[in-house]
């Protein structure tokens, strides 16, 4: 495979042919690119930006003569190439092209990306285009991976692969769609916070750009009241820092305020940073560092303890066992 600088250097991938002609070949060509609906440089579409500012599927099935090759979804896991699964790895050494979030491509092993073919990603936002870009690829008879931290199935672009696959016309079964799960952020935040996920747990994304705050305050008021540990994804972003705060008042208004709560910035990346503290304490965190997009909160339930800088939800064996 070609491991020339072509294939790796990002602005350069991100206006690739369908196919995989380079940078030199795309300044010439004319023609229409794999993904045409995509902006070439993922710039139009700003973190928190409206779906609307995503372009529309464009081409079709029916639009491309080759056989079919292979379209996965896979997940990296939280980023580390030590907590990727080894069918993780050994579905991105397989692909030819891979296809994500410009943040998710930086964290590949570099022997990963040097026996890439080609590598097209985007900046943040650009789900639809990228996503179209990868299909587009499996339709002109490449393998193609998309990747994303975490599994493919939580706040992830699996099913909005298929849906597209599906407006283009296109069949899972003749493109081989196939979804390769990877450790979730809410267990792999969990794990560097004790045993907080033993028990029920729900989980909810407060910086979702698809789903109005409205509605994620309906979810918090359903879920705060009831003895299930809350995992949120996406606490902060600068577009929607009042999400924070609304969410900190709806589950002081259900919960007591020495809860306790885990906060996990960046698991397993070179700026994670920890913190266990109590309900009360969480509105404060808000402006700083350790609470943003790349951020995982869990808020323990009523049983929820603190065990020696640990948090622990019983599964309910005391109530059941001697011990």
């Amino acid at each position: 495979m070609s491991t020339d600088d072509t294939t790796t250097t990002e602005t350069e991938v991100s206006t690739s042919n369908c196919g995989g002609a380079t940078a030199a070949d795309a300044e010439t060509e004319t023609e229409r690119k794999c993904g045409a609906s995509s902006d070439s440089n993922g710039s139009k579409s700003s973190c928190g930006a409206s779906t609307d500012d995503e372009p529309e599927v464009g081409s079709t099935a029916d639009d491309f003569d080759a056989d079919p090759g292979k379209l996965i979804t896979v997940g990296l896991g939280p980023g580390k190439p030590e907590g990727m699964t080894a069918r993780a790895k050994a579905a991105l050494a397989d692909a030819e092209h891979i296809v994500g979030y410009r943040t998710y491509v930086d964290l590949l092993p570099d022997e990963i990306t040097e026996d890439a073919e080609d590598i097209y990603s985007t900046p943040m936002c650009g789900e639809v285009s990228r996503t179209e870009e990868a299909i587009d690829r499996t339709l002109a008879g490449n393998d193609v991976a998309i990747i994303g931290s975490g599994d493919p199935n939580v706040y992830a672009l699996s099913g909005l692969a298929l849906e597209i696959l599906e407006s283009k016309g296109g069949s899972a079964d003749a493109v081989d769609f196939e979804v390769v799960p990877g450790v979730p952020a809410a267990q792999s935040c969990g794990a560097r916070l004790g045993a907080p996920l033993v028990n029920d747990t729900v989980s909810v994304s407060l910086s979702d750009h698809l789903t109005p705050m409205a509605e994620i305050e309906s979810r918090l008021h359903a879920v705060a009241p009831e003895g299930f540990t809350i995992a949120i994804y996406n606490p902060w972003s600068r577009k929607r820092r009042e999400n924070f705060q609304t969410c900190c008042e709806i589950l002081s208004e259900h919960r007591d305020p020495d809860t306790p709560v885990g906060v996990v910035h960046g698991a397993s990346r070179d700026d994670e940073a920890t913190m266990i503290t109590d309900l009360e304490t969480l509105p404060e965190l808000g402006e700083e560092e350790i609470v943003d997009m790349t951020t995982t909160i869990i808020v323990g339930n009523e049983d929820t303890y603190v065990f020696e800088d640990r948090m622990v939800t019983p599964r309910g064996y005391e109530t059941k066992y001697d011990y």
